[in-house]
């Protein structure tokens, strides 16, 4: 049992790593993934779902990089992190649920746990966010 917990704990902070990694991404990757789901119900057919998917994801990363080049104000450029960061941390946080659910049978702890990976997540793509302006307002 011992062994299991410790198992689960490196997964977890292995997975938490490349959620830290991919944590910017996670809001493009979902609004692309969801358009693409849109447009497949309404008869586009999977490869024109994926197309629609991929230009879906790839305007809202493009649309944060403008975002963080128009915007001055510290506290605007905040905000649009924070809506970026935001789906990171609901990510890390499904990411260790996931992880978790068989490993941690107290549900407590499993929720300690999950609140942890969410908000350590969340606060990684905050501050990756953040520094990415920083060299570029220089």
């Amino acid at each position: 049992m011992i062994v299991l917990m410790l198992m689960a704990v490196a997964l977890v902070a292995g997975l938490c790593v490349l959620a830290y990694t991919l944590a910017v991404y996670a809001l493009p990757f979902m609004l692309g993934v969801e358009v693409a789901k849109w447009a497949y119900a309404s008869g586009s057919g999977l490869i024109g779902a994926g197309l629609v998917g991929l230009v879906a994801g790839a305007a809202a990363y493009g649309l944060l990089i403008v975002l963080f080049m128009v915007v001055r104000p510290p506290i605007l450029r905040l905000a649009v992190a924070l809506v970026f960061a935001v789906p990171a941390a609901v990510a890390g946080f499904a990411l260790v649920h996931g992880i978790t659910r068989e490993a941690v049978p107290s549900e407590i702890w499993r929720v300690l746990f999950c609140l942890i990976g969410g908000g350590i997540t969340g606060m990684s793509a905050l501050m990756r966010l953040a520094g990415s302006t920083a060299s570029t307002s220089v």
